[in-house]
C-alpha cells in the first residue's frame, strides 16, 4: 500500500466527503484552542512582537475545518497584539499541508472567503493583520520548509496516522489494527514504527523551526499504556468484524482481510513524552489529554429520541469518510457500499450499548535554542 496515494480523506462535498463529516474534528479544534492561545502568546512575546510570523498547519485536510484553524490563529494574534498594546500588525503567512491527493483545490476555491470573513470580524480593517495562504503537499515525515523559517507549527488529528504500514513477521490474521487477537510481534511492529515516524517528525520540524518556536499537536491516543486497549482499538474493530463476516459469507476473501492493516497508531501521553525528550530538539510546555464523545459526530439540530437515532449513522459516516479511500484501494469498489453499510450498523449498535469517547493527547512543545 502506497500510504502517499491513498491516505487521504474524501474528496468533495458529497454525502460521504470529508468536509460534511468532520464535526468530531472540529470539536476537538475548538477544545484545544486555549493551549494554542497561551502557545501564540508567549511565541509573540519571546520574538518580541516580530513583524512576520510564519505559521503551518500540518495535516490541514480540507474542508470547513482547514480554514477555521488559519482564522483561529490569525484571530489569536490580533487578540494578543491588543492584550500587549501593539498596534503594528504583522504579516502572517500561513502554509496549509497535507499529503498531495488531499483535496486543495477546494481549499484554494475557499480563500476569497475565508479572507472576506476574517476581515469583518475584526474590529477595523486597519488593525487586521495581512495574511497570505499558500499550500504545500508532501508528507510532513520529510522536510518541507526552509530550514529555522517557521515560527509556529500545528497540527490536529494527523500524527497519528504512519508513514507505512508497519512490516511484520506474523500475520495479523482476522484483524486490521492492534487488537487483543494480534500476535506479541504485531504490536512491536506497530509501537516501533510510530516511534521512528514520530522521532522522524520532530527531527524535521526542529531543522524548520527558529529557536523559541512553538509547536502544538493534538494526537488521538489513549490513557491507557496498553496499546491494544478498547478505548483506542474498538472503532477499527468494527470494521474488522464488519469485513469477517463478509469473508464467512465469501463475498470477501480472507487472504485480502489478513492482508489489509490500517496504518495507523494511537499513542499514549507517556509515550509522547518520551519520544518528544528522546529526539532532544524540544522542551515540552505542555501535555494534556481530553475526551471527546463520539457523538460530537452528529450535529445539534436535532431533538433527543432523533438524536440517538442518528448518532451511529454519523459515526459510520465519519468514520467512510476518514477510512474509504483505504478501504477502497484495497478491497475495491464492488464491495464498498456493502463494507460501509454493515460498519455503519456495527457502530450504531455499540453506540447503543455504551457511551464511547476518543482520547486526545495534545502537547505543546517549544523549540530549543
Amino acid at each position: 500500500m502506497d500510504i502517499a496515494q491513498v491516505l487521504h480523506m474524501n474528496v468533495g462535498d458529497g454525502d460521504y466527503s470529508y468536509s460534511n463529516n468532520s464535526l468530531l474534528q472540529r470539536k476537538v479544534i475548538s477544545m484545544t484552542k486555549p493551549i494554542i492561545d497561551d502557545a501564540l502568546t508567549n511565541l509573540y512575546s519571546a520574538l518580541n512582537f516580530p513583524k512576520t510570523l510564519i505559521m503551518a498547519d500540518l495535516g490541514c485536510s480540507s474542508g470547513p475545518n482547514t480554514l477555521l484553524v488559519a482564522s483561529e490563529l490569525v484571530k489569536s494574534v490580533y487578540k494578543i497584539r491588543q492584550k500587549f498594546g501593539n498596534d503594528e500588525s504583522p504579516e502572517i503567512q500561513i502554509y496549509l499541508n497535507d499529503l498531495p491527493q488531499n483535496d486543495f483545490n477546494a481549499i484554494f476555491l475557499s480563500v476569497s472567503k475565508f479572507r472576506k470573513n476574517l476581515t469583518n470580524q475584526m474590529v477595523s480593517n486597519n488593525s487586521s493583520s495581512p495574511c497570505y495562504i499558500s499550500g504545500v503537499p508532501g508528507s510532513f515525515y520529510t522536510r518541507l520548509f526552509l530550514r529555522k523559517s517557521l515560527h509556529f507549527v500545528y497540527s490536529s488529528y494527523s500524527l497519528m496516522w504512519l508513514s507505512q504500514v508497519p512490516e511484520m513477521i506474523d500475520i495479523n490474521k482476522g484483524n486490521i489494527y492492534m487488537s487483543t487477537t494480534s500476535p506479541p510481534s504485531v504490536i512491536k511492529a506497530y509501537c516501533e514504527q510510530f516511534q521512528k515516524d514520530f522521532s522522524t517528525f520532530l527531527k524535521f520540524r526542529a531543522e524548520e523551526m527558529v529557536s523559541e518556536g512553538r509547536m502544538v499537536l493534538t494526537i488521538l491516543g489513549r490513557q491507557s499504556d496498553d496499546p491494544c486497549s478498547k478505548e483506542c482499538c474498538y472503532i477499527w474493530d468494527l470494521l474488522a468484524s464488519s469485513l469477517k463476516d463478509m469473508v464467512a459469507e465469501g463475498l470477501i476473501e480472507e487472504e485480502k482481510l489478513d492482508s489489509f492493516n490500517i496504518p495507523q497508531y494511537t499513542p499514549s501521553p507517556k509515550e509522547v513524552r518520551n519520544e518528544v525528550e528522546k529526539e532532544g530538539s524540544f522542551m515540552i510546555d505542555r501535555l494534556e489529554v481530553s475526551e471527546v464523545n463520539c457523538d460530537a459526530s452528529t450535529g445539534n439540530n436535532l431533538n433527543l429520541s432523533e438524536e440517538e437515532d442518528v448518532q451511529g449513522y454519523n459515526m459510520g459516516k465519519c468514520m467512510r469518510a476518514v477510512a474509504e479511500p483505504l478501504v477502497l484501494s484495497h478491497f475495491g469498489e464492488s464491495t464498498i457500499d456493502e463494507v460501509f453499510k454493515r460498519y455503519a450498523e456495527n457502530i450504531k449498535s455499540s453506540m447503543s450499548r455504551e457511551k464511547t469517547k476518543h482520547i486526545n493527547v495534545t502537547v505543546s512543545v517549544i523549540r530549543k535554542g
